[in-house]
């Protein structure tokens, strides 16, 4: 029972340890693609802070799809008056999609 309940924690630490790197790696690749300069994980800057975004969209099983199309594509008037910027080509279709997972997922 002992040695089920070692397992067990070290697979839930290994699953908390991937689940931070792929976090981290996520916001990495925001960073690169310029997303930061306009979005704060906690806070506003031009756009609406990613959390709140998360928030906003919590149990909308189409939240994906809407978000990764609204990246690509740009738009406004869901957060203010400051439209966003299309952002295909210049990031990648699966890096947008990454992206938006490591949004949704805060």
């Amino acid at each position: 029972m002992q040695l089920f309940n070692k397992t067990l924690l070290a697979t839930a630490l290994l699953a908390m340890t991937a689940s931070a790197v792929a976090s981290s790696g996520a916001e990495a690749l925001a960073q690169k693609s310029g997303c930061l300069l306009c979005h704060g994980v906690d806070k506003k800057v031009v756009g609406p802070a990613y959390k709140e975004v998360a928030a906003k969209y919590k149990g909308d099983k189409t939240a994906e799809a809407k978000l990764v199309q609204k990246v690509k594509t740009g738009g406004g008037g869901v957060w203010g008056e400051m439209p966003m910027p299309p952002n295909s080509p210049q990031v990648k279709d699966d890096d947008i999609k990454t992206i938006v997972q490591w949004v949704l997922s805060l």
